[in-house]
């Protein structure tokens, strides 16, 4: 392990939420300055993902640039808001050329922003893509425009990381880059070097995945370009406090990235609606590091050789005494 070990945190952490229920929100609304704010106060808080365009108000990339240094903070990716109303039959899939040609544009305008904080990519979440009824798309079509979306932006700028996060569902009730193993097809099929996977942990977890096995795979394929934690309890995409759920599951998909020499940054993806965001983020940072100490204390060749045996119960056993003992 590194022995600075950066975290970071997308800036909707420290957002207020609205769900179908408390229309009027969880907290009075805050502008993406207000959340950096907030950020700022996280005890090693280093890092935070940025949506485009800046909410609430007109920010200057100048702005918003002297909030973060005031807090300390820098940029690790900008995420376009390609799920909004306007693309609420998709970006990439939309049946409107003129609607993908605007979720291109303001892709493009987003990697501008991604090169003026020298960021290290563009996250592309696309959650309004997909379907939610049989026969509503032709499949073929459908997939591949989401690919030539992908595609055409990886293409337009070589000097920037595209990183796709997957989903099963929602918005959409099926979404296009709904797996691991799907958008890895997509990404080889597009068959360009600055295309890679951000594996979310808990959505993942909601796909019925192993995000152990899921990290594994992205990283065999030479495609992992970021990661985010949080935690939920496989029916939704909860995005509760990482580590609060699945602690195990959460110890093993960090053993996986460190015995790969994966070293990015631990990012949190929380939505805490009723929960104060600092403390919320201080809470999952401090289980991280109580992970990274496990790691230092985990008999690995004892884990190897459980594991070549496929013997369940001495690898857990392994694997809760390293846990456990780090608090």
């Amino acid at each position: 392990m590194p022995n600075q070990q950066r975290y970071g945190a997308g800036i909707w952490h420290f957002a207020t939420y609205v769900d179908r229920y408390a229309t009027d929100g969880y907290g009075d609304p805050r502008s993406i300055l207000d959340a950096i704010d907030l950020a700022g106060q996280v005890r090693d808080l280093s890092v935070v993902d940025l949506n485009y365009p800046f909410f609430g108000g007109e920010f200057s990339n100048e702005q918003v640039g002297e909030a973060l240094e005031r807090n300390g903070l820098s940029v690790i990716g900008i995420t376009p808001e390609i799920y909004t109303r306007t693309f609420a039959k998709g970006s990439f899939t939309n049946p409107d050329a003129g609607v993908r040609r605007l979720a291109h544009e303001l892709i493009t305008e987003a990697a501008g922003v991604v090169r003026h904080f020298g960021a290290d990519y563009v996250k592309l979440w696309p959650g309004q893509d997909g379907w939610d009824y049989p026969f509503q798309v032709d499949h073929h079509s459908l997939w591949k425009a989401s690919l030539d979306g992908v595609a055409e932006l990886a293409s337009d700028n070589p000097d920037l990381k595209f990183v796709i996060e997957y989903k099963p569902r929602e918005p959409r009730v099926h979404m296009s880059f709904d797996s691991v193993s799907r958008t890895l097809l997509g990404i080889e099929r597009i068959g360009l070097p600055n295309v890679g996977i951000l594996l979310d942990f808990g959505h993942s977890l909601f796909g019925g995945e192993s995000p152990a096995d899921a990290a594994q795979l992205a990283i065999d394929y030479g495609r992992l370009f970021g990661m985010d934690v949080n935690d939920n309890l496989r029916g939704w995409d909860d995005d509760l406090v990482a580590g609060t759920i699945h602690p195990i599951e959460l110890f093993e998909f960090f053993y996986t990235l460190d015995k790969n020499d994966w070293h990015g940054v631990w990012q949190l993806d929380q939505f805490p609606f009723r929960e104060d965001s600092v403390e919320a983020a201080n809470t999952a940072i401090d289980f991280l590091k109580l992970i990274q100490r496990a790691l230092g204390k985990l008999d690995v060749d004892g884990i190897r050789e459980a594991q070549s045996n496929h013997d369940a119960l001495t690898a857990l056993k392994l694997a809760q005494k390293a846990l456990f003992s780090s608090y």
